[in-house]
């Protein structure tokens, strides 16, 4: 609903372009949304999950690349657990529940094969550090096939998937793979580009020093089992609702971010612009308070706003007709108006003449309009008078500050007894006419004077 909404202002906006962004942005957002809403309430893998029909049968590096979980490994035999951050690989089996063992590594009862006993094809050099193939068992010892234990290795040599199965042809539950000294730091991801169905264990990778420091505690541990040095490991995988940091949610930020910062630039464009909208329209309740008037036809009969005096005065009956008043009491705020004031016969915004029975504003600066069109002007457009630009929400002057405003009237001026007498010069009573010089000398001035 709220992407349909989002459409329909759209369509009323003039940034066509714009708009048609945002809303492309939304439709796509709402397409990829509308198939995880039933597992809205889930937890955030079980929705993501179901793009991988086959699990993790089916190998799929591109699953791999996309979503990467974190888990741990921890060494129970201490007090409290020694843990190491691991990452699960893309590969394998997928632990749904921890999974406690023996961790034993192959170097400790293996080696690699003899020439000529495996009919093995592969190219790698067999090492029992790294759990490359081809590796038989070497020594007394051996874990038994029954028992939960589980394998350790260090990346090198071979693909990530080739020590999995090696661990798993040896009879380990799962296979913990550390790091190597080039990348000390590095917590990879590891998958298959081929296929790997055939890999039923679990595997996880460790950072270099963690796998160090676990071999190290191998080592000096005094737990064996069947006959081999080790320690009780639980590999554990949690899927935290928190760490959205795959490289898949990284690219959908990266693509809406555009489109984000485009929505919040628009968004505080609109509100600082109907905020400077809000500060050049006048306040309802001020306009609203202006005086009015209505013309009778032969004159104006006026009202004043409301205001709480001691005793209010009685308005008088007026008589259209005649355009007659009953004599009101005088209130403290009439004051004297100019006289073209009253001589207002027009509507500056409509252009049409005042009819009789016409309710008209009467502004601060004294100009008068009909009463729905300066209210709609003042309320929803600009505060200013249409006509001189007077601001109506500021104190104006007083009525004796526009009796200059009119033409004056056809009366002769007097000079002021103050102000100097200029005479006339002789050449200012003959008339001109085309022929007559614009710029006369006195001689061309006694001339025409003649």
């Amino acid at each position: 609903m709220a992407g349909v909404l989002y459409i329909l202002r759209c369509h009323q906006r003039s940034a066509a372009g714009l708009c048609t962004l945002s809303m492309i942005n939304v439709l796509l957002v709402l397409a990829l949304s509308s198939p995880l809403l039933p597992h809205a309430a889930s937890h955030p893998v079980d929705w993501l999950r179901k793009f991988n029909p086959g699990s993790r049968d089916d190998s799929s590096w591109l699953w791999s690349w996309a979503w990467a979980s974190d888990g741990s490994v921890s060494i129970v035999d201490r007090s409290p657990p020694v843990t190491f951050p691991a990452r699960p690989a893309s590969f394998g089996a997928e632990l749904t529940d921890p999974l406690l063992g023996y961790v034993i590594p192959l170097s400790s009862f293996t080696a690699p094969c003899p020439p000529g006993t495996s009919n093995s094809t592969y190219s790698f050099e067999a090492d029992p550090v790294y759990g490359c193939p081809e590796l038989c068992i070497s020594g007394p010892h051996e874990p038994e096939r029954t028992d939960t234990w589980i394998a350790l290795v260090q990346r090198g040599g071979c693909p990530f998937v080739e020590k999995a199965r090696q661990a798993q042809r040896l009879g380990a539950k799962a296979v913990v793979v550390g790091g190597d000294r080039e990348n000390p730091d590095a917590l990879l991801n590891m998958f298959s580009e081929r296929d790997a169905s055939d890999v039923k264990i679990a595997a996880t990778y460790i950072k270099y020093w963690d796998y160090v420091q676990l071999s190290s505690m191998i080592a000096n541990s005094n737990t064996t089992h069947s006959g081999l040095k080790t320690l009780s490991l639980l590999i554990n995988t949690e899927y935290s609702a928190w760490e959205w940091y795959s490289p898949i949610i990284t690219f959908i930020i990266i693509l809406l971010l555009p489109s984000l910062l485009t929505f919040l630039t628009l968004l505080v464009h609109r509100i600082r612009a109907a905020r400077a909208a809000q500060r050049d329209r006048a306040p309802e309740s001020v306009v609203h308070n202006f005086p009015w008037r209505v013309w009778t036809g032969n004159g104006w009969e006026k009202h004043e706003p409301p205001f709480t005096p001691s005793n209010p005065p009685a308005r008088g009956e007026v008589d259209l007709e005649q355009g007659q008043e009953t004599p009101l009491a005088s209130t403290s705020h009439d004051q004297p108006l100019p006289a073209w004031v009253e001589e207002q016969m027009e509507c500056a915004i409509c252009l049409e003449m005042f009819v009789k029975g016409d309710r008209v504003r009467e502004l601060p600066c004294y100009h008068l309009f009909h009463v729905d069109e300066i209210d709609e002007w003042l309320i929803n457009k600009k505060k200013l008078c249409p006509i001189c630009k007077t601001d109506v929400t500021q104190p104006h002057p007083s009525p004796a500050a526009h009796n200059a405003y009119p033409p004056q009237d056809d009366a002769p001026h007097e000079p002021s007894p103050n102000q100097p007498t200029t005479s006339r010069s002789p050449s200012s009573s003959v008339e001109s006419d085309e022929r007559t010089p614009l710029l006369q000398t006195p001689s061309s001035e006694h001339r025409a004077s003649t």
